[in-house]
């Protein structure tokens, strides 16, 4: 029997997946119970969805004990995307926040410097990302509310160690010790294999100071190890160019720029909504207000595979630095 899901369930279902807080999604979760038809043809379905109202109510729960000894870790979502820089001690990540971003965390030469998560804006052109670095990670060590910031950042960067003999065994011992914690790191998610107990992260793998001694070589032993998982990206948090980088990040996303413009009114170029690849003209109005998108009746473009000023409906797809006119 086939499921014959509402269009607002499935409206539900995508707010949970862009939900960023655990009172976020037991709330999406909630309501998607609601609006799910309750027969044979949802049994499956409504098990799962049992199933990740019982884990958000924990994590909900966890989090309010945390409020309640004044800790909070909340780090709202800002720019482009959201990117987590994850790695073992020592493995150079708040140097990288340091390069790329003008934050200015606490870099030493010891340990467990990075003790709480740190922001940074990273930019890009005429946008920015946003790069969080985290406490470390080992096989002994993980915060408790890490794993929850990971699956609802957009992107994780994976800094491997190439200064020291175990930063192959320290990132794999990183990778075991999260997915443990029901987040699994990969180089790109399989296309449709959503699994509602580990969350795949798509992770940019970068091996951090091949500036130091033997770096070369161990590279080439880390690219064997992680052969077939992951491409590594050989980078310098200290060198003066991290163009290189700054720009992986950001492709990374898989994101597309897109201009806007009120009827009559000149063009805003330097404020770009970022939405994912394959977004329509109703996403993109989703993201301006949602009474726009609501009333929304079509849409004037400039930009890729039309001509200047076309008329186009809301289920266009949208092209990086396309200009849009919304009219409702």
């Amino acid at each position: 029997m086939p499921a014959n899901l509402t269009p607002q369930y499935i409206k539900a279902e995508q707010e949970y997946k862009q939900a960023q807080t655990p009172d976020e999604r037991l709330e999406c979760l909630r309501k998607m119970w609601a609006l799910l038809p309750k027969h044979k043809g949802t049994d499956k379905l409504q098990a799962e969805l049992k199933s990740k109202l019982s884990r958000a109510k924990e994590e909900a729960e966890g989090e309010k004990k945390s409020a309640k000894k004044g800790i909070s870790h909340k780090i709202p979502r800002d720019g482009a995307g959201q990117v987590m820089i994850l790695g073992a001690p020592n493995s150079g990540k708040s140097q990288l926040l340091a390069a790329l971003t003008s934050a200015h965390p606490e870099v030493a030469p010891y340990p467990f410097t990075t003790h709480a998560p740190q922001p940074g804006m990273m930019p890009w052109e005429d946008v920015q990302v946003q790069l969080i670095d985290t406490p470390p990670i080992t096989a002994d060590y993980l915060e408790s509310y890490l794993p929850g910031m990971i699956r609802s950042a957009d992107a994780a960067l994976l800094v491997l160690d190439l200064s020291v003999d175990e930063g192959v065994e320290q990132a794999d011992e990183l990778i075991r010790k999260l997915e443990e914690a029901k987040v699994r790191l990969v180089s790109r998610p399989a296309a449709g294999a959503e699994d509602d107990v580990i969350a795949d992260k798509k992770t940019l793998f970068v091996a951090n100071k091949i500036d130091t001694d033997e770096a070369a070589e161990r590279l080439e032993l880390a690219r064997e190890f992680f052969a077939g998982r992951f491409d590594i990206l050989p980078v310098s948090a200290t060198s003066p160019d991290v163009s290189t980088l700054r720009d992986r990040v950001y492709k990374f996303l898989d994101v597309i720029r897109i201009y806007t413009k009120a009827p009559g009114k000149p063009a805003d170029w330097k404020r770009p909504f970022t939405c994912p690849v394959g977004s329509t003209v109703l996403d993109l109005a989703g993201l301006v207000h949602r009474d726009i998108a609501a009333n929304l009746k079509f849409a004037r473009i400039w930009g890729a595979g039309v001509y200047d000023g076309q008329s186009v409906g809301r289920e266009h797809v949208l092209h990086d630095k396309d200009l849009l006119e919304l009219h409702v």
